[in-house]
Order: C-alpha cells, then structure tokens, then sequence
C-alpha cells in the first residue's frame, strides 16, 4: 500500500486528501501546507496524517511512496520535479505546469526514473466521459465532426490564470481523452471585462489534422452556471449536459446522409436522419476515487494513466497556443510551431 503525502490543503486539497483516505489501497501519511488554519482542519478530518509546514519535508520522508500536488500552477513545477528527483510517483493537479517547457522537464524526468506522472484532469474520470469514450471507440458515433462546448458561470475569478487555463483546460484534456486524431491549430479570441484582471471570457477554436473541428466557449460573468457539450459524429449525436442529474448523455440517431451519384441538384441527393434518442446508463462512482485508484494502479502496476504527464503536456500545449492567439486577436498558432519553439 503506498504512502501518499498531500502538499496543499486550500480549495482543491481537502478533496483530494478525501479520496485518497476513501481508496483501501492507499495511505494518507503527510498533508503539507503553510497555513496553520488548513492543517487545523486537516488534522480534525485526517487525524493519522503527519502535518507538515514545509512542503519539502514531506518530499523528504521515506515513509512517503507518491506526492499529490495541489497547490497553485505557478509552483507545480519546482514541486513535481523535487518529488521526481526524490524518487516519488506524482500526481499534481491541472494544469501540470504554466508552460510548455517545464512540463516537456517533468515528462522526461520522469520517464527517466521510471515514475508515474499523472495529472488531475478529473473529468476524464467521470462515468460520462468515459462512457462517450466507450460510444466513440465501438463506432457508435462514427467519424467525430465536431465537439461544440458551453462551459460558463459566475466566478471564481482567478488571479495567477486566465478562464481559458481555468475552463477551458477541461476540454482540453477531454478532447485529448476522447478524440484520437491530433490538435493542428488553435485560434482563440479573448477579453478581460475587470480591470487588472486575467482574461474573462474567451471563444476558441480548435482544428483536428483529420479534418474534425471543436469550439469552445468560456467565461467567468455568466449568471447561470452551463456545462454542456455537442459532439456530432457521422452516425449519431451525443449532448452531454454535466449539470443534469440524471440523462447526463443523450445520443441521437440524427444526421445528414448524401446519396451516391453525381446529381448536381444537392437537394434531390440530401436526405435528413431523424431517428430515436437514447440515455445510455453510466456510472455513478466519483470521479476522484477513480482517478484515485488509477495512480495507486499505475504505481503497482507500471501501466500508463489516461491523464499522464504526455497528456498533461499536451494539454499545456494547447493552452499556451490558445493564449498567444487570444494575444494576437485570434490568429490562428500552429502548434508544431510552438511545440518547435519551446
């Protein structure tokens, strides 16, 4: 059973330590944070963890097998590598770092010591998520066209990120998780609405090398809170809507067909499928433990995560090309370019 330490116990630590203390395979041994308020609460709920101020104590106690990092992205990358080089697994929450080339560090580091590196992108931990993943691969779906997402509310504002490294890097793993053809370019346009903010909102538009296309739109001022997301397919449509309770996924037997021949008259040769919908049942299982118990399994068993450190590089690509875009008012950024240029 592998010791876990915990660095970060702010917004998102309190859930990761839970589910670290809710998986059988695994230990919460440490919890690291500065703050003497979050270890006081830390130690109430897990009153076996060692509590640690330094962060860099927790890396150094042999007791600790794993380092889960939740902490702000701008310290992702001084962590994980600290960690890495300790001979810890890491899993560190998204993104993996604030750019390309300190993620690129990470992944080599740890395919060097042979550790798991492993990312936070819980959604595709998700039972819908996984379920659209099982639709697409068996072919139900067909050819993906495009993947259309509304992901809006009303905060959090963020100080150190912009909405797209705060919203838009679901999608980002998302798409990475469900669609096998490779992101060629990204335009992106944004605004910031508050002064001496990040920006607020932003449109992107994401282009496949197989010809599929997604579009995403992102935004902090929205009065109501929408996650929902059309993925059109050759075969049938899927709208997933993660603020449904139940019918999370609704596939569609609806599409456009075009008969065979060389009829120049488009609508003698166009005929417009209208079948039934369906709710496939999917998992209700917290997406937390899953991924938890994926890296207590990559750790024993060497078999690379969903959300590895490739993933999460890739990912990170994504967003620094969407962010140099929005900075030049949506001009397209090819991201073998990037990729050349970190």
């Amino acid at each position: 059973m592998p010791g876990i330490g915990l660095i970060g116990y702010g917004y998102w630590g309190p859930n990761l330590a839970r589910a670290i203390a809710e998986v059988d395979a695994a230990a919460l041994s440490a919890i690291a944070d500065m703050s003497p308020a979050a270890l006081e609460r830390a130690g109430r709920r897990h009153p076996s963890a060692r509590l640690l101020t330094d962060w860099r104590d927790l890396i150094a106690d042999p007791a600790i097998d794993a380092v889960v990092i939740s902490t702000p992205v701008s310290t992702h990358f001084d962590m994980a590598l600290a960690a890495l080089r300790a001979g810890k697994h890491v899993l560190v929450e998204k993104p993996i770092t604030d750019n390309v080339f300190k993620a690129s560090l990470l992944v080599e580091e740890a395919a060097r010591r042979s550790l798991v590196l492993m990312v936070d992108h819980t959604f595709i931990y998700t039972g819908a998520v996984r379920k659209i993943k099982d639709l697409i691969t068996d072919g139900s779906i067909g050819d993906v066209y495009c993947y259309d997402a509304t992901r809006v509310n009303l905060g959090l504002l963020q100080k150190d990120v912009s909405v797209i490294w705060d919203l838009a890097v679901h999608d980002f793993a998302i798409l990475d998780f469900l669609i096998e053809a490779r992101p060629v370019a990204i335009s992106a346009s944004a605004a910031a609405f508050l002064p001496n903010s990040p920006e607020t909102m932003a449109h992107l538009s994401i282009y496949f090398d197989d010809g599929a296309m997604a579009h995403l739109n992102v935004n902090w001022m929205s009065p109501v809170k929408i996650r929902q997301t059309l993925i059109s397919g050759r075969q049938r449509m899927i709208i997933y809507d993660d603020m449904q309770n139940s019918e999370k996924i609704k596939v569609y037997d609806r599409g456009v067909d075009l008969a065979e021949g060389q009829d120049d008259d488009r609508e003698r040769r166009v005929s417009y499928r209208m079948g039934e919908m369906w709710a496939p049942q999917i998992s209700t299982k917290e997406a937390l433990i899953t991924e938890i118990e994926q890296f207590v399994h990559s750790i024993e068993s060497a078999e690379r995560p969903p959300s590895d450190g490739e993933s999460g590089l890739r990912v990170v690509e994504m967003l620094a090309a969407a962010t140099r875009s929005a900075a030049l008012r949506g001009q397209p950024m090819e991201l073998v370019d990037l990729r050349r240029a970190s």
